[in-house]
């Protein structure tokens, strides 16, 4: 009965540690494939020490600069991006460690990504007035930022901000992220589309993009280490105080969840709207 009971274990140990294997080669043959197909779109730049990928398109001033949400990067803009790019500059990028930017060598700093981007558009010669228009916990990042350069922001917009809605319902996204990225180097994640089905509905190559980077364990990681600074990032931006008169609009799109995208073509119209308007507020007053 026990030399069965302990072939049994093994024969299951054995099986497990197949699927881990085979798990593994999966997600590393998938991940080499992706890379080869989903190139970055715009430029890297030298933005202290470490690469930011940053893509710019349209022409004519403000320029429009977009902070992306939580596990968000550049290609979460499919949907917004080209319609503002009608209408003016506007620049899109990946956090660092997000996307296709590089970590560098320093830990997750929620107080770094103002000054961070603020050296990736000064290098990339991308010049002011900027509309900053951030979504979720970019809207966060975004006020950051109009408090620290406030000289350089001529508006800002803030889509689903942290600071107005409850986001009670997120408590279980929060924990998929923390422990997504030892799902993905197992392959569950991409098996079974846990994470990359949060791409769904953008246009490609963006969904696609996206989707490739949401089953990407080092992408996660940094995911995972801005929500667990989200309460600290939020209230970095509640005690941030803004320039006497920068025009502020706060719009409700993509909903309360921490982890929310612009995936939706009426959400995304909603944030390509406030967008447009606050451009043209801008050259109203020109």
């Amino acid at each position: 009965m026990l030399s069965r009971v302990r072939r049994t274990l093994a024969m299951a140990g054995a099986v497990l540690m197949f699927l881990v294997l085979a798990g593994a080669t999966y997600q590393g043959v998938a991940t080499a494939l992706e890379r080869r197909q989903f190139r970055h779109p715009g430029r890297m730049v030298d933005a202290g020490g470490h690469q930011l990928h940053i893509d710019c398109s349209g022409q004519g001033s403000p320029t429009v600069v977009l902070e992306a949400g939580a596990a968000g990067m550049s290609a979460a803009w499919g949907w917004v991006q080209p319609r503002i790019a009608a209408v003016t500059r506007v620049c899109s990028y990946d956090r660092a460690g997000l996307g296709w930017s590089e970590a560098g060598d320093l830990s997750y700093d929620s107080a770094a990504v103002a000054p961070a981007l603020h050296a990736l558009l000064d290098r990339a010669g991308e010049p002011a007035p900027f509309v900053l228009a951030g979504q979720g916990l970019g809207a966060a990042f975004a006020t950051v930022y109009a408090s620290r350069f406030g000289e350089q922001v001529a508006a800002l917009v803030l889509i689903d901000p942290p600071a107005d809605a409850a986001r009670e319902t997120t408590i279980n996204s929060t924990r998929l992220v923390n422990a997504s990225p030892w799902l993905a180097r197992a392959g569950v994640l991409r098996a079974m589309r846990i994470m990359s089905s949060n791409a769904a509905g953008l246009p490609e190559p963006s969904a696609g993009a996206l989707s490739a980077f949401l089953n990407r364990p080092d992408h996660l990681t940094r995911a995972a280490s801005e929500l667990s600074r989200w309460d600290e990032t939020v209230a970095l931006a509640r005690h941030a105080p803004l320039r006497e008169g920068m025009p502020v609009t706060r719009v409700e799109a993509a909903g309360a969840d921490k982890v929310a995208f612009l995936t939706n073509r009426t959400h995304a119209a909603v944030a390509e709207a406030a967008i447009i308007e606050a451009v043209t507020r801008i050259r109203s007053r020109h």
